[in-house]
């Protein structure tokens, strides 16, 4: 299960982190996040030991979600060594996600 990131566990869990951190920027509301879920769950388990995931909830958590200027979800955000890098909105599909973590070097 992605670790549910706040802002009181962001520099521990993302900044700190050994691996990349792929963010999941979502709400329990939204029925798109809802679909990729599980899709994200399967990844979570497929690239362990080379990125970590991590869920944000943009209601519980509205000062990640204005400091990375999250517009649209689902939004995802991968960080490197504690840097956000790229972005990924609204994916499409796994193979979508999987193409986007590889040309970041996952």
């Amino acid at each position: 299960m992605a670790t549910v990131i706040t802002t009181d566990n962001f520099d521990q869990e993302v900044v700190h982190s050994d691996l990349p951190v792929m963010l999941d920027f979502q709400a329990p509301w939204c029925m798109y996040c809802r679909r990729l879920a599980p899709v994200i769950a399967k990844l979570e388990k497929e690239l362990e030991g080379r990125v970590r995931i991590g869920t944000v909830d943009i209601d519980q958590q509205p000062e990640l979600e204005e400091k990375f200027d999250v517009n649209t979800i689902p939004s995802l955000i991968l960080f490197k060594q504690g840097v956000q890098g790229s972005t990924l909105v609204n994916p499409p599909s796994r193979g979508a996600i999987m193409s986007w973590l590889e040309e970041q070097g996952i």
